[in-house]
């Protein structure tokens, strides 16, 4: 693993350290500060997927990031392979980003009133994916998933929404009734707090079958390639029976492209797979890094958001300056030549760590779709549904986790999570990754025992 010190940028008292991460007693330790973390925050986290209750261990402390890497409080390097979750797709501090930020901030941090850039980021979005004939900004992926769902009750005048085992759509009441990946990995099937009322109308079904709509269904809420349970391809003819049987019963279709929205390409999973959707969530990467979400639609649907019609949504940050900002920027570096590169380095990628995992006998599958990448231990078929993803071997996992973390290559702390290759993830840097992969995985067989 390569280490460097982190406080040789900015000078203090103690030991030159960074004033972020200073203790006044020269460098801090990741345990050290993250029971600093426990101490005024639940769980040490301030989101639950964070945690490596999955894994076991305390987490590192992240203290920066640049391109493919991120640096903990001790200087270690390592490989980003979480990239925010998705958030991130040019990597870390880009220099188009920060200098979009440096720009922006000096005019105001919000306004609570509309600005240029909001409009410019909507119309671009609109541009990119045409079923988006209008798009309305807010802070987040669960806030557009909410809105999304209120919006489709309001429209059609019914309550029932569908979704599927192993889609996740955010911490929101109504779509936390069997989630995927935030739920999964920590072992719950649904979540406390949340009263039974709330997932009455949420019908949950198995994902890749065409479920049979009544006319009680206000929308079906699905991610078009399901991002939370590993990474799971819409099988042939899924996602166009979901179109159809919407239409027959006059319920909305609702694309959850929070994650696989300019990922898989400028239009996203709609573009890819040539499905329509009525309504469309985006989160992630169209906020370059900061947080961010919209939902776009049909004319006709959208303008029944207040002040327009009669569902309510509003938020004082939403199309915050700093978020359209960052946004514009990350789009604007976004082209279709970038796309083609993004998904051979996920198929470079899964080759690297096929091979390191098979010389060492580690069973393990690397679902690829475009630039997503999952992975999928132990002696199991690859998945096409939630029931599928469970069987993959979270022990083995655990153990490939740490074995990598140890080379200075970070996944997700959660089997249930993509693999997300970036712009900054170079040739050298994937090779990096498959010589530690090696390593790695005679490693995890060992701990494992076999």
């Amino acid at each position: 693993m390569t280490s460097i010190p982190f406080c040789d940028r900015v000078a203090c008292p103690a030991a030159g350290c960074d004033p972020v991460v200073c203790t006044g007693r020269g460098l801090p330790s990741n345990d050290t500060f993250f029971a600093r973390s426990e101490a005024a925050i639940p769980g040490g986290v301030n989101s639950s997927i964070r945690g490596f209750k999955a894994v076991g261990g305390r987490p590192y402390i992240v203290a920066r990031g640049d391109g493919p890497y991120v640096f903990d409080v001790e200087g270690r390097r390592y490989i980003d392979l979480v990239q925010s979750y998705g958030a991130v797709i040019l990597g870390h501090a880009h220099p188009a980003v920060t200098a979009a930020l440096a720009a922006a901030a000096p005019d105001g941090t919000s306004f609570g009133a509309p600005t240029p850039r909001e409009a410019k980021l909507a119309e671009l979005i609109g541009e990119r994916v045409p079923s988006c004939e209008r798009v309305r900004m807010m802070s987040s992926g669960t806030e557009a998933t909410s809105t999304a769902v209120r919006l489709a009750r309001g429209v059609t005048g019914r309550d029932r929404i569908l979704t599927f085992h192993g889609c996740f759509h955010g911490a929101t009441d109504a779509l936390l009734a069997a989630g995927g990946s935030g739920v999964a990995t920590l072992g719950l099937p649904g979540t406390a707090g949340v009263p039974a009322g709330a997932v009455a109308e949420t019908l949950v079904v198995p994902y890749n079958r065409v479920p049979t709509l009544d006319d009680a269904v206000a929308a079906v809420i699905v991610e078009p390639v399901a991002a939370n349970m590993g990474v799971v391809a819409p099988q042939p003819g899924f996602l166009e029976g979901l179109r159809t049987e919407c239409d027959r019963v006059g319920a909305l279709l609702i694309f959850d492209e929070v994650i696989t929205g300019f990922r898989l390409g400028a239009g996203g999973a709609q573009a890819k797979y040539d499905v329509t959707p009525d309504l469309t969530t985006f989160g992630k990467v169209i906020g370059g890094g900061l947080p961010v979400g919209a939902v776009g639609g049909r004319r006709d649907v959208m303008d029944e958001l207040t002040p327009l019609g009669h569902v309510f949504h509003a938020g004082t940050l939403s199309g915050n300056p700093l978020a359209t900002a960052a946004g514009l920027a990350a789009l604007g570096e976004l082209d279709d030549d970038l796309y083609v590169e993004l998904s051979a380095r996920a198929r470079h990628l899964a080759a690297l760590l096929r091979d390191a995992c098979g010389a060492a006998g580690f069973p393990a599958h690397f679902p690829v779709v475009g630039p997503l990448l999952g992975i999928v231990c132990g002696d199991v078929e690859v998945p096409i549904d939630f029931d599928g993803a469970r069987r993959t071997d979270e022990s083995a996992y655990a153990a490939i986790f740490h074995a990598l973390l140890a080379e200075g290559v970070a996944l997700a702390p959660g089997a249930y999570e993509a693999l997300f290759v970036g712009a900054a993830h170079t040739d050298d840097v994937l090779d990096e990754i498959g010589a530690a992969a090696h390593r790695a995985a005679a490693a995890a067989m060992s701990r494992l025992g076999r």
